[in-house]
C-alpha cells in the first residue's frame, strides 16, 4: 500500500476486503451447491491473500535481506544467481532466501512459513 493508511478513512482496503471475504464465506457459500460453492471459496481465498498483503507489517525483513545483498528487488537478485554470483556466497545467499521465501508464504499460505 502507498500512502499513509489513514489517508483514505475508515472503512480501510483490507477492511473492506474482509468483509466481501465474511459475506461470501458466511451468507454466499453455504447457499450455494457445487460448482457455484467452490469458486466462492476460492474467491474468499483469494480475498484473504489480498487482505494479508494490504495489511502485511513484515514486507520491511524482505526488503531489509534484499539490500543486504545489495539489491532492491528480486529480479536482481535471480540475475545475480544466474550468473554465478553467488556460487561460492552460498552461506551468505540462505539467510537471505529464508527470509524472501518466508514472508511470501507467510502472505500467500500462512502456517506453511512456520519451520517446526
Amino acid at each position: 500500500m502507498t500512502g499513509p493508511q489513514w489517508l483514505h478513512g475508515r472503512p480501510t482496503a483490507a477492511e473492506l476486503v474482509a468483509a466481501v471475504a465474511d459475506f461470501l464465506d458466511e451468507e454466499v457459500r453455504p447457499a450455494t451447491e457445487a460448482p457455484i460453492s467452490f469458486h466462492v471459496r476460492v474467491a474468499v481465498n483469494v480475498l484473504r491473500t489480498v487482505e494479508r498483503e494490504l495489511t502485511d507489517a513484515t514486507a520491511g525483513d524482505a526488503v531489509t535481506a534484499l539490500a543486504g545483498l545489495g539489491f532492491s528487488d528480486e529480479p536482481q537478485l535471480a540475475a545475480a544467481i544466474r550468473a554465478g554470483e553467488f556460487d561460492d556466497r552460498s552461506a551468505e545467499l540462505l539467510p537471505a532466501l529464508r527470509a524472501l521465501v518466508g514472508h511470501r508464504l507467510a502472505v500467500a499460505h500462512p502456517g506453511y512459513d512456520r519451520v517446526d
